[in-house]
C-alpha cells in the first residue's frame, strides 16, 4: 500500500515575512499582514508555490499572439480584417443551419398535406422534431428580480440617459441577479432588450463606475457585435438545440431483460454510438462558431469599453474594470462576515420566540461591510491581482478579452469629462429602489 509523500517542512527562516527582503531580488516585500506576501519588484510569490507561470503550449502561444494583435489593432484605432473574414464565414455557416431548419419544417408540412396515411404519421413525427430543434430566441423575464419603470423610475431614468448618450434605444426590462457580473441581450422575435445587473458587482462600484457599467452594457446595442444579430444568434441557438437532442443522457452500459432479443440490444448500442457521433460533430460546429465569432466579439467588447469611457469618464471605466478582479475578495469578505454572524449569540432572537414584544436583532449591513473591506484592500494587493490577471490572461469569460488589456485600452482613452453624471439625490433614489432586493440577497448569503 503506497502512501503519498509528506509535504516538505519549511524552516521558519525560509518563510516569507512582511517587509523583509525578497529572497530573489532583495527588494522589500509587501507589508500588509492581512494579505499575501509578494515582491512588487520581481513578482516573487505572486502565486504561492509557483515560481513562474506554466510554459504555454503551441496552441496557447498562437492564441496569445492573436489576442495581443487584436489589442494592438484596437489601440491603433483600426478594425480587424480577419474579424470581417471570420464573420462572413460564420454567416455562411449560419445560412446552412437555417436551411436545414426550414427544410425540416417544409418536409414535415409536405408529408402532412400530400402524403399517404403512413407518410402523414411520419410527417407528424418530423414536425415534432422540427419544433423541438427550432432556435430558442429567449423571452422577456417575468420572474424574481424584474424591475418595472413604475417601481424603479430613478434607475430606469439613469439607464435611459446612458442609452441616449451611446445612441441605443431605451431598455425594455431591467433585472437584478445574484451574479458578480452584468449583461445586455435581445430576446424574442421582436428583439426586446433585457439589462441584467448583478447586485454584488453593482454594490462594490461607486456611482460613476456604475454609470460606466451601464455605458458598457448599452454599448453592446451599437458596437457592431454581430454575435447578437438575429441571423447568427438564432443559428447558434438552433445548433445548441440539435446538440442537446443528440447528446446521450447517460454513459452507462445498455441493459435489457433476458426476454429482450439480442437484436434489440445491439440496435440500442448502435443507436447510442450514432448519437454520440452526431453529438460530436455538432459540438465541433459550436466550437467552430465560437472561433469564427470570438475575434469580432472581443473587438465589440473593446468598443463597448471605449463607449463606457465616453459616458462615465476614463477613470470610472478603469475602476469598473478593475473591480472585476475583486471577485475572490468579495467572496472572502462575505465568508468572513457570515462566519462572524454565526458565531454571535442569538439571545434576542430566542426571547422573541417566547415573547412577541421583543424585536429580533437587525440584520447586519452586509453590503456596507463588503465595501469597507474592499476599501481597505491596499494598492499592493490590487496590483498583484492585476499582474496575476496579465500573467494568466484571465477574463470575465471566453467571449471577453483579458481584463488587463481592457484596462490598458481604457487608460489610453485618458480621463476626459463624463457625459453622464449621477447626483447624490439620484444615487440615493436608486439605492432605495434596490434596497428590497439587496436585503433579500444579503439574507440568502448570510444564511448560505
Amino acid at each position: 500500500m503506497s502512501t503519498s509523500p509528506e509535504p516538505p517542512v519549511v524552516a521558519a527562516a525560509d518563510r516569507p515575512v512582511h517587509g523583509s527582503p525578497c529572497p530573489r531580488c532583495a527588494a522589500p516585500l509587501t507589508d500588509d499582514p492581512r494579505f499575501l506576501v509578494w515582491c512588487p519588484a520581481c513578482d516573487w510569490n505572486l502565486v504561492p508555490g509557483e515560481d513562474a507561470a506554466p510554459e504555454p503550449t503551441r496552441r496557447e502561444r498562437v492564441a496569445l499572439a492573436r489576442t495581443d494583435r487584436l489589442y494592438e489593432e484596437q489601440a491603433a484605432g483600426g478594425g480587424s480584417p480577419t474579424a470581417r473574414r471570420d464573420w462572413l464565414l460564420a454567416s455562411a455557416a449560419a445560412g446552412v443551419i437555417h436551411l436545414v431548419t426550414v427544410g425540416t419544417f417544409a418536409l414535415a408540412f409536405w408529408l402532412l398535406i400530400a402524403g399517404t396515411v403512413v407518410q402523414r404519421c411520419v410527417g407528424a413525427v418530423v414536425l415534432v422534431i422540427a419544433v423541438t430543434l427550432r432556435p430558442r430566441l429567449g423571452r422577456l423575464p417575468k420572474d424574481a428580480g424584474v424591475l418595472d419603470r413604475a417601481g424603479a423610475p430613478a434607475l430606469y431614468g439613469l439607464a435611459d440617459r446612458v442609452a441616449a448618450e451611446v445612441g441605443a434605444r431605451p431598455v425594455d426590462v431591467i433585472q437584478v441577479t445574484d451574479e458578480f457580473n452584468a449583461s445586455y441581450g435581445l430576446v424574442g422575435l421582436r428583439r426586446r432588450s433585457v439589462l441584467r445587473l448583478g447586485l454584488p458587482l453593482w454594490e462594490v462600484l461607486d456611482d460613476q463606475e456604475r454609470t460606466a457599467l451601464l455605458g458598457h452594457e448599452f454599448g453592446h446595442r451599437v458596437n457592431g457585435d454581430r454575435r447578437r444579430s438575429f441571423w447568427l444568434y438564432s443559428a447558434v441557438s438552433a445548433l445548441w438545440a440539435w446538440y442537446d437532442m443528440a447528446r446521450p443522457g447517460h454513459d452507462g452500459p445498455v441493459t435489457a431483460r433476458d426476454e429482450v432479443s439480442m437484436l434489440v440490444r445491439l440496435g440500442a448500442v448502435f443507436g447510442r454510438l450514432v448519437l454520440r457521433g452526431v453529438a460530436w460533430v455538432l459540438y465541433q460546429g459550436l466550437v467552430l462558431f465560437d472561433r469564427l465569432t470570438s475575434r469580432a466579439g472581443q473587438q465589440a467588447e473593446y468598443h463597448s469599453d471605449v463607449l463606457a469611457a465616453r459616458v462615465a469618464g476614463g477613470k470610472a471605466t478603469r475602476g469598473m474594470l478593475a473591480a472585476l478582479l475583486l471577485l475572490n475578495s468579495v467572496n472572502t469578505a462575505i465568508h468572513q462576515i457570515r462566519a462572524k454572524e454565526r458565531g454571535r449569540p442569538r439571545i434576542g432572537r430566542a426571547r422573541n420566540r417566547r415573547t412577541e414584544d421583543v424585536p429580533a436583532p437587525p440584520a447586519p449591513d452586509l453590503w456596507e461591510r463588503v465595501r469597507e473591506h474592499l476599501a481597505s484592500v491596499p494598492a499592493a494587493e490590487r496590483e498583484r491581482l492585476l499582474r496575476l490577471s496579465a500573467r494568466d490572461r484571465s477574463a470575465v469569460d471566453g467571449s471577453h478579452p483579458p481584463t488587463h488589456l481592457r484596462i490598458a485600452l481604457a487608460a489610453r482613452a485618458g480621463d476626459g469629462d463624463a457625459a453622464v453624471t449621477v447626483t447624490a439625490a439620484e444615487g440615493a433614489s436608486i439605492a432605495a429602489e434596490l434596497e428590497p432586493y439587496l436585503a433579500g440577497l444579503a439574507a440568502d448569503l448570510l444564511a448560505g
